[in-house]
């Protein structure tokens, strides 16, 4: 087992990592909208849907692994309304055959944010 940390990515804000790989495995832990360079977090769902993904995408990429790797995403939303316009962002940042993917609404995420998003990603 391999611990990721990246500073292109938040800190985990917990006793947990930012991302493990097991084999060829990575698993991200799940990834709110919080710019790492600043600490802000955007206003709107969607572009707090491209820092989620974007924060997702850089994870990967200093684990040494490709975003069109990612074998499945779990999206948390704070809002099932927003379904759609989180969508139309998170099909920017994969491409087909698109990653299986679970999108569950809950009733609130840390910092209070609109979404959370992890992946799993064959390196």
């Amino acid at each position: 087992m391999k611990e990721t940390k990246t500073n292109n990515a938040p800190a985990a804000i917990g006793p947990y990592s930012q991302a493990i790989t097991v084999g060829n495995m990575l698993f991200t832990s799940g990834q709110i909208p919080i710019n790492p360079a600043t600490g802000e977090i955007p206003e709107g769902v969607e572009e707090q849907a491209r820092q989620a993904l974007t924060n997702v995408k850089n994870l990967i990429e200093a684990a040494g692994g490709k975003i069109d790797n990612t074998v499945k995403t779990t999206v948390f939303i704070k809002n099932m309304d927003d379904f759609g316009k989180i969508n139309e962002i998170y099909a920017k940042y994969f491409t087909e055959p698109y990653p299986a993917r679970s999108c569950v609404e809950v009733a609130r995420l840390p910092k209070d944010v609109l979404l959370e998003i992890e992946a799993i990603v064959e390196l």
